[in-house]
């Protein structure tokens, strides 16, 4: 429901108008949370992210690795990506789906920010294990959601959006324990410390989890 949504409702330029916030938090939060992964970066890398949107991550990230390639379910937020992003030599941006990657190629870091996993709907530690494949040894996979200190700002966000008519109303009575409920149907979720624990301890891999800025909380996978 919540994948379907972002690909019919909230895309393209409705969802560049979610970003473009006049909450001081939500906005240091974006920033904080790019942060944390630009000051991990060699310059070296080839990144992938997952569900990019129009790009506003790939291209705060374009000066600080080798290339990037966002991936995007909706044909409209890669249309609108491709213009955003027209400017760049290393960047780009494609229609695929994230449950269905389809490089040949392996990446040494890829991203999935934002409530990712809550935008994707992942449910199977396969979705992780599919990922993990096209990572390279001794990359790295950076999965990212709320922390649950931010959740007054989280819903303070929301609300932004819902008066801007980019969401339905949200249903106070249902929205609480991190999961947000508009009336008219959409829903978003929001993954645990424990439930990020749980997909680092299940991929094999070294993890750790570290929480930035007290608004987003990260898993990083260690792939060695």
């Amino acid at each position: 429901m919540v994948n379907n949504y972002y690909t019919k409702n909230l895309n393209a330029h409705r969802l560049l108008q979610v970003y473009e916030t006049k909450i001081p938090r939500i906005k240091q939060y974006l920033d904080r949370e790019i942060s944390f992964v630009k000051d991990s970066l060699t310059g070296n890398e080839k990144i992938l992210e997952l569900g990019a949107g129009y790009g506003r991550i790939v291209k705060e990230l374009e000066d600080n690795c080798k290339s990037i390639v966002g991936i995007d379910i909706s044909h409209e937020n890669v249309l609108l990506g491709k213009a955003y992003l027209k400017d760049s030599n290393n960047a780009e941006i494609m229609v695929m789906d994230a449950h269905n990657l389809e490089f040949k190629e392996q990446f040494d870091v890829i991203l999935c920010l934002q409530n990712g996993l809550s935008a994707m709907n992942v449910k199977s530690q396969d979705f992780i294990k599919k990922i993990l494949n096209m990572v390279v040894d001794g990359g790295k996979v950076y999965l990212s959601t709320y922390s649950m200190k931010f959740w007054k700002y989280r819903l303070m966000w929301f609300e932004e959006q819902a008066n801007k008519g980019l969401l339905g109303e949200i249903d106070l009575d249902k929205t609480k324990n991190g999961d947000i409920i508009c009336k008219d149907g959409f829903k978003a979720t929001t993954h645990s410390i424990e439930d990020l624990k749980m997909i680092g301890y299940l991929s094999g891999y070294k993890y750790e989890i570290q929480e930035v800025d007290e608004s987003s909380v990260f898993l990083i996978i260690h792939k060695r």
